[in-house]
C-alpha cells in the first residue's frame, strides 16, 4: 500500500508564506495562519510543500489504508485559498451558510478574499472542525 505523499515536514511556514506571489493572498493567508493558530491552539507547520496545517491526528480507512493529516489547514492555490478539514465540524454546513463567498468540493472551502468572508465565523468552524478531528484522532502531535 502506498503512502501518504502528504506528510508534515519541517520546512519553514514563514519561507512559504513570503513565497505567494499575489500580495492580497499572501495579506490573506498570513491573517488566516493567525486566525488559525488561535483557532486551533496548536503552532502552523507545513504539510508537503504547500498546506500549511494546524495539530495532527491519525486515520485508518476500512480498506486497511492509514496514515497521518493535519486536523485543519489552508493553501495558496491560484485564484483562490483552498481551506482543509472545515467539514468535520458539528453543524458544519450551518457555519458555512454565514460564512460568506465562497466555494465547496469534497473536503475543501475555496476562498477568493478574506474580505469576503465573516472572520468570527471562519474561527467557530476551524475550532468546531479541529475539535472533532482531535477527539477522535489516535496520535497526539506533542
Amino acid at each position: 500500500m502506498s503512502e501518504n505523499e502528504t506528510r508534515a515536514t519541517d520546512a519553514s511556514v514563514q519561507e512559504y508564506l513570503a513565497t505567494i506571489g499575489d500580495a492580497k493572498q499572501r495579506k490573506d493567508c498570513e491573517a488566516l495562519a493567525i486566525l488559525m493558530t488561535k483557532a486551533t491552539k496548536h503552532p502552523p507547520k507545513m504539510w508537503g510543500p504547500s498546506i500549511v496545517g494546524y495539530g495532527s491526528y491519525h486515520y485508518k480507512y476500512d480498506s486497511g489504508r492509514e496514515g497521518d493529516a493535519c486536523l485543519v489547514g489552508f493553501s495558496a492555490r491560484k485564484g483562490n485559498i483552498s481551506v482543509y478539514g472545515l467539514n468535520a465540524a458539528v453543524d458544519a454546513q450551518a457555519f458555512l451558510d454565514r460564512l460568506g463567498t465562497y466555494t465547496a468540493a469534497k473536503g475543501c472551502v475555496y476562498i477568493k478574499t478574506l474580505a469576503g468572508i465573516d472572520l468570527k465565523v471562519l474561527a467557530k468552524l476551524v475550532t468546531s472542525a479541529a475539535k472533532e478531528k482531535s477527539r477522535k484522532k489516535v496520535k497526539s502531535d506533542a
